[in-house]
């Protein structure tokens, strides 16, 4: 594993060593990969926009931020985001770390598909939302150079399937769950595999709810 890319170092620590292997042991290879590769994506955003962040508390939150989405949530109900949340708040608590630190955490993995917010919070939260949607979908991808990318998927490859594999991961981390991505992108991932899927559509709930039932 590369631990120091373009200037970027993996933090060297406990926590971070043991967050490594948590998602080593859980996800796939391409999961793993990712989560590495958002973590430097993150801190290469951070450093260019001269942010005050923590390296530990961006390093755990790009591990842990799609953590919800492997087998050991096969049967939740929840958002696969607020189960990431939840396990990475669980693993700082475990090693004495700060409530407002954990809180930091939490949100930063519950909200990082969530569009419109967390660019205007702390910039753990906000690095980790801008990265994840830089290595899956290319959001600001021009803002780093030629060499960052190759040095970045050169460790970590994203290889040529990556896009169709990681709708491949959500589709199987959201399937038992349909309604737990209402009102969120990720009912595109089971739109896109699933042709009996039906979208949730909140003008027809207004329009059938006992408000208007009783009228």
């Amino acid at each position: 594993m590369s631990s120091i890319l373009c200037g970027i170092t993996v933090p060297d620590s406990k926590i971070a060593r043991e967050a490594t292997e948590l998602l080593r042991d859980a996800s796939s290879d391409l999961l793993f990969d990712h989560s590495l590769r958002v973590f430097f994506w993150a801190a290469l955003a951070g450093n260019r926009k001269q942010f005050e962040y923590d390296p530990e508390l961006l390093y755990v939150g790009a591990m842990f931020h799609d953590f919800g989405l492997t087998d050991r949530y096969r049967a939740s109900q929840q958002r696969f985001e607020v189960d990431g949340a939840n396990a990475a708040r669980d693993f700082l608590r475990g090693h004495g770390i700060a409530q407002h630190d954990l809180d930091r955490v939490w949100a930063a993995i519950a909200l990082h598909t969530t569009p419109g917010i967390p660019h205007l919070m702390q910039p753990e939260i906000a690095l980790l939302h801008a990265a994840a949607g830089m290595d899956v979908a290319g959001r600001g991808y021009a803002d780093f150079t030629d060499e960052e990318r190759a040095a970045v998927t050169g460790a970590y490859p994203r290889g040529i399937d990556f896009e169709a594999g990681m709708i491949d991961e959500f589709y199987q981390g959201l399937k038992h769950r349909p309604d737990s991505t209402f009102g969120t992108l990720n009912d595109d991932y089971l739109a896109f595999r699933d042709p009996t899927f039906r979208r949730g559509d909140i003008c027809s709930i207004m329009l059938t709810s006992p408000w208007v039932c009783a009228h």
